[in-house]
């Protein structure tokens, strides 16, 4: 009789702390905050890649309280719908193009214009020095509802096209898919060719039913998007546009941080800042190869008419930044 009641002693205590096991992790599970990360980029491009290792950092560090979940390949939406969704919350940490930002942010149109950088080492010696500061600054200060938490390089983007490109001549009557911003519409009509506003996702059905004669972007975009399988043949470096991407942080997200998870949050994303841009040059060699192993012709072009070109985008849209621009180009 005595051995059955410390029997069910024993069953009683360990219901208990099974129960009190549960309730704990019940506790630890809804006291988790699952943090949204959008881009468009695809599993494994070095911008998704550089994001999810931020937040694996971020959830050890603060013992499992934040976990990020990544939503890669625009399931999302676009650039600019993601953009609002961040603006409201609904997305905590999106990477963006400047371009779509560029109407919401005015200030970064300096970096957007053709030709404003010399090549990626110039770009990158800007973006990781004071004016890439300040230009993080004014966005985090800005009505934008977003904090700005670091650059990734965007790469140079040239033209692909079904037609070979050699001079602005060649780009008459072309068709040419630029990202959603007057100035790079702007930018593609200097150049010769007709300037087409669409979202990323369209492009590739757009190209194989002939609504556009071509698109321009760097080598890795152009491989994962399948864009090389949609009849172009030609990849024409021009380097008119070598643009960094930036990835930020809802205001509504970064409101509800304390102090001490907000300097996590900067230290963590200086280094996928760097993290990004080692990937960042893998990739655009292995792009590079695979697309030269499918068939697209890399064109090198002389780049001086398609900048004397230009002139006019830059007067027009960098008026306002004259003495930006002469920062940038004596930043070394």
């Amino acid at each position: 009789m005595k051995f059955l009641k410390n029997l069910n002693f024993k069953k009683n205590a360990l219901a208990m702390v099974l129960g009190t096991m549960t309730l704990s992790t019940a506790m630890l599970a809804s006291a988790q905050t699952v943090l949204k990360a959008a881009d468009v980029h695809p599993v494994g491009y070095p911008n998704v890649v550089a994001i999810e290792n931020l937040g694996k950092k971020l959830e050890a560090a603060t013992n499992g309280k934040f976990k990020l979940q990544m939503f890669p390949g625009g399931v999302l939406g676009g650039e600019k719908e993601m953009i609002e969704q961040t603006q409201v919350g609904a997305i905590n940490i999106l990477r963006t193009s400047l371009g779509p930002l560029g109407p919401v942010v005015p200030d970064v149109n300096v970096f957007n214009m053709p030709f404003v950088f010399r090549n990626e080492a110039h770009m990158r010696a800007v973006i990781d020095g004071p004016i890439g500061q300040e230009i993080l600054d004014k966005i985090t200060n800005s009505p934008s509802k977003m904090v700005a938490l670091g650059w990734m390089d965007g790469g140079s983007r040239s033209l692909y096209t079904k037609k070979k490109v050699t001079t602005p001549a060649d780009l008459k009557g072309q068709k040419v898919r630029m990202m959603g911003n007057p100035l790079f519409v702007d930018t593609m009509n200097a150049m010769g060719g007709n300037g087409i506003a669409m979202g990323y996702g369209e492009v590739f059905s757009a190209l194989q039913t002939g609504v556009l004669d071509g698109a321009e972007n760097n080598p890795p975009s152009m491989l994962t998007s399948n864009h090389y399988n949609a009849g172009v043949k030609y990849y024409a470096q021009t380097n008119h546009l070598i643009i960094p991407e930036i990835f930020v942080m809802s205001k509504v997200t970064w409101e509800k941080l304390s102090k001490d998870e907000q300097a996590l949050v900067k230290k963590f994303s200086k280094e996928a800042q760097l993290e990004q841009r080692a990937l960042w040059d893998k990739s655009v060699a292995d792009a590079s190869a695979k697309l030269k192993a499918a068939g697209i012709e890399f064109v090198a072009v002389d780049q001086k008419p398609f900048y004397d070109a230009t002139a006019p985008v830059r007067a027009k849209y960098g008026a306002a930044y004259a003495d930006l621009i002469k920062r940038i180009e004596a930043t070394k």
